[in-house]
């Protein structure tokens, strides 16, 4: 594959990295207001990448531009994960209906994991306060309709959400508090929405 200069570069990794963004390609107007270059100094730079085998495009089409070799150092690149922020759950409605959010937050790894699915839920009370969960924390979710014994999951009972130990019993289930103070929640069928995956704490 050839070399290409610095400014083919610079273009290359905009196309990338608005493409990642957008989940589609840059136009080649969006490219030249990007580096306030012209139209044809635009062209001309996509013609020399696509002759060195970095892109392809398709002509008269918009957003046909497609990265095949990304230059970017894949290493140093850190996924980061737009995890659903849950307020107060509204009845009836599904978790992640936008009744039930309070906006979004970003994580990076080790919080969240490309190719699984998390919400987030600021925990309120003291029940979980043994197992180091305290109120304010962010408990991140990792989205699960089954769970093993002794993992912390969060359960729908009546529509409303709770955080605890699950264990499964012989004719029922027990929710299980880590606070003395708390009684243990039974039930006869329990829905799992979600298991404790990691807790964000500010000070």
């Amino acid at each position: 594959m050839k070399q290409i200069t610095e400014r083919q570069k610079e273009v290359l990794t905009f196309i990338s990295e608005f493409t990642e963004e957008n989940a589609f390609p840059p136009t080649v107007r969006e490219i030249g207001e990007h580096f306030d270059i012209s139209l044809r100094a635009v062209q001309d730079h996509i013609s020399a990448l696509q002759k060195k085998g970095f892109l392809t495009q398709t002509q008269k089409r918009s957003r046909s531009i497609r990265v095949l070799s990304d230059l970017r150092e894949k290493e140093d690149k850190l996924f980061v994960g737009k995890v659903p922020l849950l307020g107060t759950v509204a009845a009836g409605k599904p978790l992640l209906s936008e009744e039930n959010l309070d906006g979004y937050v970003n994580l990076t790894e080790p919080f969240v994991r490309p190719g699984k699915s998390y919400f987030a839920l600021r925990v309120r009370g003291t029940s979980m306060i043994n197992a180091g969960i305290l109120e304010g924390d962010l408990a991140v979710i990792e989205q699960a309709s089954t769970a093993v014994d002794g993992q912390i999951i969060v359960a729908v009972i009546d529509d409303a959400i709770t955080l605890k130990r699950y264990y499964k019993e012989a004719t029922r289930v027990r929710l299980q508090p880590e606070n003395p103070e708390f009684q243990a929640i039974y039930c006869q069928d329990v829905r799992i929405v979600g298991i404790l995956s990691n807790i964000v704490r500010t000070y």
